[in-house]
């Protein structure tokens, strides 16, 4: 049996000087205090830009190296992906999945290349291992396409991968809804009736609409019908305004063409029994049914902004939901996985939840792309059938744009409760009034939870930060409020916007605020919690927590949630976590595919993740534990060569584990992390 260099090699002469210092004096520096005999000579720093080197690295501890990836214009990449579709590498899909060209519908006319021939000569070799598709006793959707082919029973036949999605993912967006969506034609009557409610709708009405609208009321234009006293209306010479006219008629006949989120199609909700009881009498509403015509008929009038008189909130309560229809979330005590951007995908939720998380959040996704109807965006909200308790986040900078976003994801989706992020640092969105920069606006903050929590009746959570500004906490002042404007749940991040991911997150005052937050508010806590020690101490110190989410912690380690369940630290071995990966891949090309690009999208996802899993140091190797969240690894040797590996800080050993698991990189291959997460004070959101 090999002996590791740890066990025969005598301590390094290191150069930074760590092996003379005591643990505590390393801890104080916040360095993590590895045993003197794992440490070794920090690497040599090489040129970035040798990218053979770089993707090749060294059997020992490698330079810490940055891939840096050329960055391509718009036009480049759209030319560049023209091309690919009429080589072989773009084969017809219907053609790929039976490997039958007299399959496609388009016949000569497809857009696709159907050389079969071809496309077997250029494809990639197999990759080693079974397809994850014939692992889980699926029909493979990709068929010749799949990088796992050889391993397929069947040959080449196919299932569809829309069946397959159907049957273990949700939250996916309509093709009929994403057309409606991009010629701004759904109309978002609930979110608009509250929006006018609260004052708040006329904010929203931009320049361009409100010429727009001063056009259409002079009676005399050329582009408008006239219509007289008894609501005849007479027909315009232009054959285009004729045609216009003609919509118009049809949309009065019922045959609209904007989507209504309300009336156009049933719900896709049943409606509760509050609701039942309500409407059948045995309930009292309070007086919500005597006006509820004020808000309905904006669900059948073409224009809901000028349906009907919209009378002040107070003394209509048809605006304000039953508090009994608010589904409530027992928060307390449950392990939450927080929204992560990128890393955060769902095959990253589906492995934490296999560790033992119990709520998860889908990444951050921005409003105004949503109502754009990006598909992008869009698969940011989906779900797996394995999350049992499950949210959304979004991200917006004004109330109309939330509530109608809020409205639009709780017709869409099937979610148990929508979180608003208050608290993102990131500069592209805090330049354009969202997240953190809503802390410096408390009027818009409750703005735009009224109008959110007022649409929908699925709970509306929030994240906050302490304070924009370094030293200036506000959330104090505003936690009592909070739950008058309608959240469900607050979750506190300990730093300030300023403050990012430097220094620690100032607990004290996240308890201050939970002792403050009225009882009937969920306060949740976040910050730095890196093992159940932590979330032991926080949970004991301050009762008024409800409980605490995890957030950077489960990326380095997610199994974290196991630890916290079990009360341990777990030293876990190479293989244990070479075998975690292994799960992350699986499901990664169950979700992103097992064709070329799946495997190289989730090649993509598994190196960011790796670029946050090398700051782990293992139980065994410190002289104090547990790992603290801010320390800095230095480098050393793993028990293994595989722990070693594991531990490397350069991208290239990255490239290799990927390797390990997907196969061969293709040909100029390039990497750089999105998320440096070797600097330390930047990642994932608010």
């Amino acid at each position: 049996m090999d002996e590791s260099p740890a066990e025969t090699a005598p301590v390094p002469e290191v150069s930074n000087g760590w092996a003379d210092r005591t643990p505590e004096e390393l801890v104080a520096k916040s360095i993590a205090p590895v045993k003197k005999q794992f440490l070794c000579p920090p690497p040599i720093r090489a040129c970035s830009n040798e990218q053979n080197d770089a993707v090749s690295g060294g059997k020992t501890k490698p330079a810490q190296t940055s891939v840096v990836k050329e960055k391509k214009s718009k036009r480049q990449l759209k030319r560049e992906r023209q091309q690919a579709v009429k080589s072989a590498v773009g084969i017809c899909p219907e053609v790929a999945k039976r490997g039958d060209v007299s399959r496609c519908p388009y016949s000569d006319k497809c857009r696709f290349s159907h050389d079969i021939e071809a496309y077997k000569a250029q494809k990639p070799e197999d990759i080693e291992g079974d397809c994850p598709f014939m692992t889980a006793q699926e029909t493979c959707p990709y068929g010749l396409a799949c990088r796992f082919l050889g391993s397929h029973k069947d040959g080449v036949e196919a299932g569809d991968v829309s069946a397959h999605r159907r049957s273990s993912e949700m939250n996916g967006l309509r093709k009929d809804v994403q057309k409606l969506l991009w010629k701004n034609k759904v109309k978002f009557p609930k979110a608009d009736a509250k929006l006018k409610a609260l004052g708040l709708l006329g904010h929203a009405n931009s320049k361009i609409k409100i010429l727009e609208n001063k056009k259409d009321d002079q009676v005399v234009s050329n582009n408008c019908h006239v219509t007289d006293g008894n609501g005849c209306t007479e027909l315009p010479n232009n054959s285009d305004d004729k045609m216009e006219l003609a919509a118009e008629i049809r949309e009065e006949n019922g045959v609209d063409e904007t989507f209504s989120l309300d009336e156009s199609r049933p719900s896709k909700k049943p409606r509760s029994v509050i609701e039942e009881e309500i409407l059948s009498g045995e309930v009292d509403d309070g007086g919500a049914n005597a006006t509820a015509e004020v808000v309905e008929p904006s669900c059948t009038s073409p224009e809901p902004e000028v349906t009907a008189d919209i009378v002040s909130p107070e003394s209509d309560r048809s605006l304000k939901l039953h508090p009994r229809e608010k589904k409530l979330i027992d928060f307390r005590e449950k392990l939450y996985l927080a929204p992560l951007t990128t890393v955060g995908n769902l095959p990253f939720r589906r492995v934490c939840k296999g560790l033992g998380a119990d709520i998860t959040c889908g990444e951050m996704a921005m409003c105004t792309n949503l109502l754009q109807g990006q598909a992008s965006e869009w698969a940011l909200l989906r779900r797996h059938s394995s999350e049992d308790l499950f949210g959304v986040q979004i991200c917006g900078a004004y109330p109309d744009t939330v509530a109608r976003t809020v409205e639009l994801v709780n017709q869409e989706c099937t979610v148990d409760f929508i979180d608003i992020n208050m608290g993102c640092p990131i500069d592209i969105v805090v330049n354009k009034g969202a997240g953190s920069a809503l802390l410096t606006k408390p009027m818009r903050m409750k703005g735009i939870v009224q109008a959110a929590s007022g649409t929908v009746d699925c709970p509306i959570t929030i994240k906050v930060r302490t304070a924009y500004f370094e030293g200036k906490n506000r959330i104090d002042s505003l936690i009592a409020d909070m739950g008058n404007w309608g959240a469900s749940a607050v979750t506190i991040h300990g730093r300030s916007r300023q403050q990012r991911y430097s220094k620690l997150a100032d607990w004290e005052y996240v308890y201050q605020c939970a002792r403050k937050a009225p009882d009937a508010l969920p306060v949740l806590g976040n910050g730095d919690i890196f093992s159940y020690l932590d979330w032991n101490k926080h949970q004991a110190e301050c009762p008024e927590l409800s409980t605490c989410m995890i957030a950077r912690g489960a990326l380095v380690k997610p199994w974290i949630f196991t630890e916290i369940k079990e009360q341990r630290h777990w030293d876990i071995s190479s293989g244990e976590r070479l075998n975690i990966l292994k799960d992350y891949v699986r499901l990664g090309l169950e979700h992103w595919g097992s064709d070329t690009k799946g495997v190289e999208t989730t090649r993509r996802f598994l190196l960011e993740w790796l670029s946050y899993t090398c700051r782990y140091v293992p139980v065994g190797l410190l002289e104090v534990i547990p790992q603290r969240l801010s320390w800095r690894p230095p480098s050393y040797f793993g028990r293994d060569d595989l722990e070693t590996l594991m531990a490397s800080d350069s991208a290239a050993d990255w490239v290799r584990i990927s390797e390990m698991l997907l196969g061969k990189v293709p040909d100029g291959f390039t990497f750089a992390p999105k998320h440096k997460s070797n600097s330390y004070d930047r990642a994932e959101n608010g």
